[in-house]
Formats: structure tokens, C-alpha cells, sequence
């Protein structure tokens, strides 16, 4: 619940993955039942395959331009659970840094956190996927972790 809404707050992660629109899926259904808004979360981070990731580094404009193409991403699969992504109970947020860091930061500000249970780094057959474990053992709010199919 933030200061100037009293309506809870319900963070669900959107990574693009079935797991994750499944996730949206749950928390808008949530959300319908109890009056929260629900904030869709993005993380996005530059890859870090040759040392540590350079925040703050990229010129501005660049990381604009990846903010915007990941904030079209991010609508793109609100778009499936819906129809109006203008709708007021919904906030869209597209964060630089770690998925599981990020998120764990929202559930400060959050009545409940919701994450699919594996995302697109998952290797198959894994129960539960990295970010999906520390938002269950960090999060400062109650997490639910949506199974997909």
C-alpha cells in the first residue's frame, strides 16, 4: 500500500515468459477480487558476460532507448491479460538491475509479490527457478510463486 493510495499493492514480475503472463494472469485475478493495483515490474540489467554490469556507464540516450524498447516489450504482454493497459489499477515499472534484486526492492512497497516459478533463464526441470527462490527468501512481503502449465 503506498501513502496516497490506499488500495493494496500487488508486484507481479513480467519477464515475457509463460510463466510470468501466467503470473499476471493470477495477480489481476487477485487484484479484481480485492481492489489492489496491480504494478508490473520489468528488470533489465546489460548482459554481464565479461565482468560486472555497467550501471551507470551507457550514455544516456542509450539507456533510454533500451528503457523504451523493453517498456514495448513490457506492454506487449500486458496486452494478453489486458485489454486496456491504461486501466488505473495497473502501474507498469521497467527497472535497471538484477530481476531478483529489483523485485525484492518493489516488495518494500508492496502488499503482496507474485513471480511465475521458473522465467526465461530457467534450465528445464528446475522446481523453482533463481529469482523466484530469493523473492521467496528476501522478499519484506508474502510471495506467491505461480506453477505454469
Amino acid at each position: 500500500m503506498t501513502d496516497n493510495d490506499p488500495r493494496p499493492v500487488v508486484v507481479v514480475g513480467v519477464d515475457g515468459s509463460a510463466e510470468s503472463i501466467a503470473a499476471l494472469r493470477w495477480a489481476s485475478r487477485y487484484a479484481a477480487a480485492t481492489g489492489a493495483t496491480v504494478r508490473a515490474v520489468r528488470a533489465w540489467h546489460y548482459p554481464s558476460a565479461v565482468g560486472p554490469a555497467s550501471v551507470g556507464v551507457a550514455p544516456n540516450p542509450v539507456t533510454s532507448e533500451v528503457e523504451a524498447h523493453i517498456e514495448a516489450e513490457l506492454t506487449g504482454d500486458l496486452a494478453q491479460v489486458y485489454p486496456d493497459p491504461a486501466a488505473d489499477q495497473l502501474e507498469i515499472r521497467v527497472e535497471c538491475g538484477h530481476p531478483a534484486e529489483v523485485l525484492i526492492a518493489e516488495s518494500k512497497e508492496a502488499d503482496l509479490l507474485v513471480v511465475g516459478h521458473r522465467g526465461h533463464g530457467a534450465f528445464t526441470g528446475m522446481l523453482l527457478g533463481s529469482v523466484s527462490i530469493h523473492c521467496v527468501t528476501h522478499a519484506f512481503c508474502p510471495v506467491v510463486v505461480i506453477r505454469g502449465q
